[in-house]
């Protein structure tokens, strides 16, 4: 038996173990299938009085129904698995609130798995997450395989994709609209009288949103072009934030090529990691007041943005969670429409960094902002 006192009102008959619903069936008097009518609901097929023992009986041994038992005997288990490539980006921990607020109000458990960059570790989450039978899967991933996620939507479970495109594989996707968002911004940057754009982006082998949003720049770029406004440059680097020295060095040789003979340069970050990165790197180089010697806009509205004054386009991550679950949801309740591509718009939000109505000397004091909203 058990040393620790007995909450009042609960009779301590099991000593440490929980009590069963054979237990709470002794002690109403009654056969299980009563008990689980109640759990269930079904207050029609039960009299008053037994209603009113069964009650007793739960509150007097403290019963807990096992619910993950309950869901499995019933085919469900209100399970939802969530792999993320990245929950130290703040991207995944704003999409993973509205994934979390919205299984909440749907009555769901989201089961994070965090894959940390890895295309192993998400091989084997993903294969872990079938032994728990979970109700549907929602990725947000570096380099799964289409025959990985296959083996779910074989078995009837679906699959939503956030952010990202899975080569060969056809399914519901959320995400931001890459094509507006970068156009949007570019062409920001252009109004503002730059005219040597870098688009800096992580390898885009394995990511389609780091593919579609260079693609959008250099078709930007392009249209620029058709529009007789050819005095502007764009270009392209690639940074691996684990070896991002050569990448730095390229820049800092791109940019004084270009102050040299007198152009405006604009760095566009693909991301707030990667403008995190670059910004570090500035601010080693020219101190304290970077912003007042090169500009620099990034996909992603980081906190610290706007501490640095920094131009972003803010994603709508919180309802691209959202959306999310309940486009499961609709699959779980046999919605059979064809795959779904939902696409929310950004928000430009401009600050001093490239808001050259602000002159050098105010851009590093200067935090205010105004927002343009997303086409």
């Amino acid at each position: 038996m058990s040393d620790q006192p007995n909450p009042p009102g609960r009779v301590p008959v099991f000593g440490t173990r929980r009590a069963t619903i054979t237990d709470v069936a002794r002690e109403a008097g009654t056969g299980k299938t009563s008990i689980s009518r109640y759990l269930n609901g079904e207050t029609g097929v039960l009299s008053p009085e037994l209603w009113e023992r069964i009650e007793a009986a739960i509150a007097k041994l403290d019963y807990r129904p096992n619910q993950m038992a309950r869901g499995l005997k019933r085919g469900r288990n209100r399970l939802i698995g969530m792999l993320l490539a990245d929950l130290t980006n703040p991207y995944s921990v704003e999409v993973l609130q509205g994934v979390e607020s919205a299984c909440h109000a749907l009555g769901y458990m989201p089961l994070i798995c965090h894959a940390a960059n890895e295309v192993d570790m998400e091989r084997r989450y993903l294969q872990l997450l079938t032994t728990y039978r979970v109700e549907g899967v929602i990725v947000n991933a570096l380099g799964v395989k289409e025959e990985l996620l296959q083996g779910f939507t074989q078995g009837g479970i679906p699959v939503m994709l956030v952010d990202r495109s899975v080569e060969g594989f056809v399914t519901d996707m959320v995400g931001l609209d890459n094509l507006a968002a970068v156009s949007q911004a570019t062409r920001h940057l252009v109004e503002q009288g730059f005219d040597e754009l870098l688009f800096i982006v992580q390898p885009v082998t394995h990511v389609s949103s780091r593919r579609l949003r260079e693609a959008a720049f250099r078709e930007t770029v392009a249209a620029l072009d058709v529009r007789d406004i050819s005095r502007v440059n764009g270009a392209t680097l690639v940074i691996d934030l684990a070896d991002a020295a050569p990448a730095l060095a390229e820049l800092d040789r791109r940019v004084a090529a270009a102050r040299a003979t007198g152009r405006r340069v604009a760095l566009f970050a693909a991301n707030g990691p990667v403008a995190l990165r670059v910004a570090v790197h500035l601010k080693a180089r020219f101190g304290g007041d970077w912003q007042a010697h090169i500009a620099l806009m990034s996909i992603d509205d980081s906190e610290w943005a706007q501490l640095a004054g920094m131009t972003t386009v803010r994603q709508p991550t919180y309802d691209i969670g959202r959306h999310a679950v309940e486009f499961l949801h609709e699959r779980l309740g046999g919605a059979a429409m064809p795959a779904r591509e939902c696409l929310l718009p950004g928000e430009l939000v401009v600050r001093a960094s490239t808001d050259r109505a602000t002159s050098a000397s105010d851009q590093a004091s200067s935090n205010q902002e105004s927002k343009v909203s997303g086409s």
